[in-house]
């Protein structure tokens, strides 16, 4: 029996949610004072207005040791946790610490191993599916944990903003910046480093142009796509998952293509209007 658990930065989709092998761990979200759990009770649209009224921006919290180590709960003798790149949050470094705690406090020995996605949002669900693939394969659990190791490795995460203020409230970008791209309606393509980091990639003259270079640079750089789950994940923009659906459509073929809305995490960095896209 096997458990996969995933820190509330990587979405499930419903079917995921009704397997009975995922979870996820919830991270706390704060805007101006104002305190929300990204769990169930998420509400989008409410958080996307307080953001965009924010002075000061949204910040996130990284879920305890404790609620790590009550997800590890349960008869399932394999665990397998994935977090948000360790390189943005304390989540991975929660979730080793829970690991080596609850050994401690408990007798019967149980195979718990931390994945850094060095990736987020749906980066991470990818990684989920990729461990039940190998599991359901029957797999041991060491060969499951060194596969999807070298998995992560190949994968690659890209997203385009609609707008850079969230970008420029945490301080992660200069006012000036912000405001010429806002002025111009540049968009910036971003991406994961290998290191789990963010870089920007390139930039374009509008979403539609930003989203078809950001689909365009995902292919240049995958191999054996025909073997790989392509994930999008868009926040609160449906018709832009499925306009990068089409674009990735027309330059190669998938596996799988999944599509979810963002959760809280997961809207925090995209912002109203953001594509995510990971393979």
């Amino acid at each position: 029996m096997y458990k996969i658990i995933i820190d509330s930065c990587g979405e499930l989709s419903e079917e995921l949610k009704a397997d009975g092998h995922f979870s996820n761990v919830p991270l706390e979200l704060e805007v101006d004072g104002y305190m929300i759990r990204d769990d169930e009770s998420f509400d989008q649209k409410d958080f996307l207005r307080r953001v965009k009224e924010s002075i000061k921006g949204p910040k996130s919290a990284c879920p305890s040791p404790e609620s790590f180590m009550s997800a590890y709960e349960g008869p399932e003798e394999n665990v397998y946790v994935v977090t948000l790149s360790s390189k943005l949050s304390g989540s991975y470094n929660s979730a080793v610490l829970a690991a080596s705690l609850y050994e401690d406090e408990h007798e019967e020995h149980k195979n718990i191993h931390v994945f850094n996605s060095k990736s987020a949002s749906i980066g991470e669900t990818i990684i989920g599916l990729k461990i039940q693939e190998f599991e359901e394969a029957g797999l041991p659990f060491e060969e499951v944990v060194a596969k999807v190791e070298d998995h992560i490795a190949s994968m690659n995460t890209f997203f385009v903003l609609e707008t850079l203020e969230t970008l420029r409230k945490a301080g992660r970008l200069s006012n000036l910046k912000a405001m010429i791209a806002n002025t111009l309606n540049i968009k910036p393509v971003m991406g994961s480093t290998k290191e789990g980091t963010i870089q920007q990639l390139g930039q374009a003259r509008g979403m539609k142009k930003a989203m078809v270079q950001m689909v365009q640079d995902a292919i240049k750089c995958t191999k054996d796509c025909e073997k790989r789950v392509l994930a999008i994940a868009h926040c609160n923009c449906p018709e832009r998952a499925q306009f990068v659906k089409e674009q990735v459509e027309k330059l190669a073929k998938f596996k799988k293509i999944v599509i979810v809305d963002t959760a809280g995490v997961s809207s925090m960095y995209a912002n109203d209007g953001g594509i995510i896209l990971a393979l």
